[in-house]
């Protein structure tokens, strides 16, 4: 096995380092090979039951950027500044049921699980669905556990992209029905599969941020 040299001083490094970019150096773009390492993060991210229920749209058309622009409020300098804009879509509640074309070709494609283990998995799947987490019934909590998937891989870009000195931000400050609506109409994103969950900028700070802050140790962990 491959050693990981990685240090903790190194890992901690990159998380004081990573802060919310409001605005980025234009001039500077990020290398293709180090944004596919940031994208191959994500794609290597986990999620629950392992049924990836996620896909990365890199905004990189101007145009398209200014077509979201109006409409993204959150984002208002980091779309125009950003060396590559991801917007993080997430699968609709029908394609994350049970019984779905998509779940049983994640798992007998992807998965590749033999045909009486897909048959266990599924049930038990379902009653998570239907009992653990009580989902089935309710398309909007159903959504915002699917994309709560997507943030894995959000976080995990994020910081990928930290160790190697690259900035990021996420975003949630945009109207998701005129997003939507805007993807849907240009071809991006099919609205039968999917909606959107967040945008994340990535690229180099334009202006030195102030010191990060965060609640001390004894007011968020508790052992027990």
């Amino acid at each position: 096995m491959e050693t990981l040299t990685t240090t903790k001083h190194q890992i901690l490094s990159a998380y004081e380092f990573r802060h919310a970019t409001k605005e980025f150096d234009s001039h500077k773009k990020i290398s293709d090979s180090d944004f596919d390492f940031i994208l191959e993060t994500g794609r290597l991210s986990p999620s629950s039951f392992g049924f990836e229920p996620w896909k990365f749209v890199v905004v990189q058309s101007n145009a398209m950027r200014e077509k979201l622009l109006p409409y993204s409020w959150g984002a208002q300098k980091q779309l125009p500044t950003a060396s590559h804009f991801v917007l993080i879509l997430s699968r609709l509640p029908k394609d994350m049921a049970a019984s779905s074309d998509y779940i049983k070709g994640m798992m007998e494609n992807v998965q590749q699980l033999p045909a009486e283990v897909m048959q266990g998995k599924e049930k038990v799947y379902d009653a998570f669905l239907k009992s653990d987490f009580g989902l089935e019934d309710n398309e909007r909590a159903m959504f915002e556990w699917a994309c709560r998937q997507t943030y894995i891989a959000l976080g995990n870009m994020m910081t990928a992209a930290a160790q190697i000195g690259i900035d990021s931000c996420p975003i949630e400050g945009f109207n998701k029905q005129e997003i939507e609506r805007i993807l849907s109409e240009e071809g991006i994103m099919d609205a039968e599969h999917f909606g959107i969950s967040c945008m994340v900028a990535f690229g180099y700070r334009l202006n030195e941020p102030r010191g990060k802050t965060r609640r001390p140790v004894d007011q968020v962990i508790e052992w027990v």
